[in-house]
């Protein structure tokens, strides 16, 4: 198989995150998703750098401590929300019961919003620390409507 690839081209980033959204059926869901749409362009007289821009929309940024032994029982999230853990691990279990582990340089797109208690009581997801020492998230609330569908955000 013979490379096509000009000489000193550079791959396209791909970004990889967990997405945790509900179904039609209310039931949530987490599935690895890809950030894959850069592109290369400089920000005013910086050096060209890769860009994915995602769609505009109002945001609120929060940062959240969770104290080490944390937990959240189910809830949904409160909005479309990005979470980027900064410091620590938590994890994050979906009614289908996926459980997902993270820490400094993963990210979470949170839009389980709209389930339906399930015959458990479980609606939405459960979360909470790992670890010794506590988790420190930043999330970015939006302001639009979650799909019911996975990686849409690309």
């Amino acid at each position: 198989m013979t490379d096509t690839k000009p000489a000193g081209a550079i791959d396209t980033p791909r970004v990889g995150y967990w997405h945790i959204w509900s179904d039609e059926q209310g039931v949530s869901h987490q599935d690895r998703c890809t950030l894959d749409r850069f592109f290369l362009k400089g920000i005013g007289e910086a050096a060209a750098q890769w860009n994915n821009p995602q769609p505009e929309d109002r945001a609120t940024v929060v940062f959240t401590v969770q104290p080490v032994g944390w937990i959240g029982e189910w809830h949904e999230n409160p909005a479309p929300q990005w979470i980027v853990p900064l410091a620590g691990r938590w994890w994050v279990e979906s009614m289908d019961g996926t459980r997902v582990e993270m820490g400094p340089g993963d990210l979470s797109l949170g839009e389980d919003q709209h389930c339906v208690a399930d015959a458990k009581g479980r609606k939405g997801h459960r979360s909470g620390t790992i670890g010794s020492m506590p988790a420190v998230l930043m999330t970015v609330r939006l302001a639009g409507s979650a799909p019911h569908h996975p990686c849409h955000r690309r």
